[in-house]
């Protein structure tokens, strides 16, 4: 079992965060992160590029992918951020990727989504999010459906309970694609914690049965998918200041979700958070895919 989630923390530890894409420069982090960035002559013919992006002010994880072996370098961005955008188009360009889709885990309370400004800068762009998050977008997905980037897919995951519309994207699975594989939360399951569920149609029940009924759902060996979340714990959610994790780990070592459900329900009713201090704006924005304006038209 791969153990990322110790190395990630001291890495963090060593390089400040900004708006820029964080530095996992050193030789062992790469070795280890090899089957993301290189192709596998027994695993795969495809050629996965991943970078983790991190938006300070609201402690949000943007992650970019994109196939390398393909000759469009199609790529996707998942839960990027309005005041990221520009950097995220200029890391894009700097790769020569062409971003074909920007997607959402869910109905964002404490940050406006920048699928919109893609949508306005970036010609061709695509927004996704899930049907039942009844917001606006071009795209919609259900639980089963598949996100395509050139010869690498992503698979939906239907996970509410942090909100109604909670999806989770997982790399694809089967010969030709990456392994181990991925899983994009989004705030359904954090490190070492999970999203609130007291507001958007949250339920502390459902979500106890969403992240569970997934993990049994998964084969043994998918257990060890490294597993990513769009939040970066800190005081909004009293986690962990780690960035990536395992299903398996979170199944052992998750101090909520390990435990029954009436206990888990109980924790979560009693966490005392307070008000999102951006969930006014967010909210209204991120039901029309974050636009400033509607310059073009949306689903919906």
């Amino acid at each position: 079992m791969l153990r990322l989630n110790h190395l990630c923390s001291s890495i963090f530890n060593a390089y400040k965060i900004s708006n820029k894409t964080l530095d996992f420069s050193t030789k062992k982090f790469r070795s280890q992160m090899e089957n993301y960035t290189t192709c596998s002559e027994s695993s795969s013919s495809s050629k996965l590029l991943f970078r983790q992006l991190f938006e300070k002010e609201s402690s949000t994880y943007t992650y970019l992918l994109a196939d390398l072996t393909h000759p469009d370098k199609p790529a996707l961005l998942v839960d990027p951020v309005d005041k990221t955008v520009e950097r995220d188009i200029s890391l894009v360009e700097e790769l020569g990727l062409k971003l074909i889709y920007a997607i959402n885990t869910h109905v964002h309370a404490d940050h406006v989504t920048g699928t919109g400004l893609l949508k306005n800068k970036v010609d061709g762009v695509k927004s996704i999010i899930s049907k039942s998050s009844n917001s606006k977008a071009d795209l919609f997905v259900d639980h089963g459906d598949i996100i395509q980037i050139g010869n690498l897919f992503l698979e939906v995951r239907a996970t509410p309970g942090h909100t109604l519309g909670c999806v989770t994207y997982v790399t694809g699975d089967g010969p030709d694609q990456l392994q181990p594989r991925m899983a994009f939360t989004g705030d359904a399951l954090l490190i070492r914690g999970c999203g609130r569920t007291d507001f958007q149609g949250g339920s502390s029940s459902q979500l106890y049965k969403s992240v569970h009924s997934q993990a049994r759902t998964w084969k043994s060996e998918e257990a060890f998918s490294f597993l990513f979340s769009s939040s970066l714990l800190n005081e909004k959610y009293a986690c962990f200041f780690d960035i990536v994790s395992t299903v398996g780990e979170e199944m052992l070592y998750n101090p909520r979700l390990t435990k029954d459900e009436e206990t888990f329900e109980n924790i979560m009713q009693n966490l005392k958070l307070s008000y999102p201090k951006m969930m006014d704006v967010a909210v209204p924005a991120n039901m029309v895919c974050g636009l400033q304006d509607e310059t073009k038209p949306l689903s919906g």
